[in-house]
């Protein structure tokens, strides 16, 4: 048996078990013995080189027996991808929300572990993260009324209704802006960003003008709505002196540094927004995980700008043109320095080349 046998655990394509050898020979699984070792045989036996190679490991993965009778150029290439194959499909396993895992972030660890860039499957990664997902919903009946993904990322309940035709969901924080902050809503619904077996994805905001240090009972309730009379009389039953503004209105049009809301757009760009985000009908689960994003970085700014942090810190970014000033800014400082000393011509144009090169 050969000395410093190296072994990797793999798998096939159709997840049964898979030696490596030496990063140059792949063995598949064939049977368990009584003692509970296992044998592999080298992939090659089932094809014309009939290769006779085969290992032997216990349970515990060692190795027991080794018979290395190869009749065939060994297979680095082909290896490798397997291996990280095997690799990414155990990073994906890892993670609890596979909504989270991104493929490049996967692929450049995969490829950083192993010391060589590795094949780019994209779309093997994305079919590994979808197996990873619950089953999809296929009818509003499947819904569950229960599931862990019914969570906030602070573990608050986020579905708060259900019935045969209607799922409405809505985190505590939400519901706090909603009940302080009622003077403006807006609500508008997008059939591209619903599921396939929905009708409509219905979204319904609200405008947080000034921070309300106590609470506050705010009579006159304006809802910004598209003239669809289904939408203004369900808001009217629910709120009988409710102000309807429809947006078809022209006085109710937004107007040069106009800084309240005067039309639905607030709503009809976010629905644009979510649209964007999904080119194809989303699946039930995956839209659910974008609205619980979308609810925590409201919940993030919104803790940010109670604490008087109104604006976000930008990290400044240096177009082309900035660096060319800089870069003549700093040449120009050097320059004067070189010229008070006496230098010459020929010391300037080096002067010149170092900036460039240095820069």
């Amino acid at each position: 048996m050969e000395d410093n046998i190296e072994i990797e655990i793999s798998e096939t394509n159709r997840e049964n078990e898979q030696t490596i050898i030496n990063k140059k020979h792949k063995f598949n699984f064939s049977f368990q013995r009584k003692d509970k070792s296992k044998i592999y045989r080298c992939t090659e036996y089932k094809t014309l080189n009939k290769c006779k190679s085969l290992i032997i490991l216990n349970d515990k993965k060692e190795v027991l027996k080794y018979e290395s009778l190869h009749n065939h150029l060994e297979k680095e290439i082909d290896v490798s991808i397997s291996v990280a194959k095997h690799k990414i499909k155990e990073e994906i396993k890892k993670n609890s929300i596979p909504m989270d895992i991104k493929p490049k972030h996967i692929f450049n660890a995969v490829s950083h572990e192993m010391g060589l860039i590795c094949p780019k499957y994209r779309s093997q990664i994305i079919r590994n993260i979808n197996k990873q997902f619950p089953p999809n919903i296929k009818s509003f009946d499947d819904i569950p009324i229960e599931s862990e993904y019914y969570k906030t990322k602070r573990n608050e309940n986020f579905m708060i209704f259900k019935n045969t035709d209607l799922i409405i969901f809505q985190s505590p924080f939400q519901a706090y802006l909603f009940s302080n902050y009622h003077q403006n809503i807006f609500a508008d619904g997008t059939f591209y960003a619903a599921p396939k077996f929905s009708y409509q994805l219905f979204i319904t905001r609200t405008y947080v003008g000034e921070f309300n240090m106590s609470k506050t009972l705010i009579i006159t309730i304006n809802f910004h709505c598209d003239f669809e009379q289904g939408i203004s009389n369900a808001a009217k039953k629910v709120f009988p002196n409710i102000n309807i503004k429809y947006c078809y209105n022209v006085n109710n049009w937004n107007y040069y540094e106009n800084k309240e809301h005067l039309t639905n757009n607030a709503s009809e760009s976010y629905n644009s927004y979510l649209n964007n985000i999904f080119p194809n009908k989303p699946l039930f689960y995956k839209l659910i995980y974008i609205l619980k994003e979308e609810e925590n970085l409201s919940y993030n700014d919104y803790q940010r700008r109670t604490k008087g942090n109104w604006k976000k810190k930008k990290q400044k970014i240096f177009s082309a043109t900035d660096e060319i000033k800089i870069l003549i800014e700093n040449y120009k400082s050097k320059e004067i320095n070189l010229f008070y000393n006496g230098c010459n011509r020929n010391e300037l144009i080096k002067l010149w080349k170092e900036c460039l090169i240095f820069n």
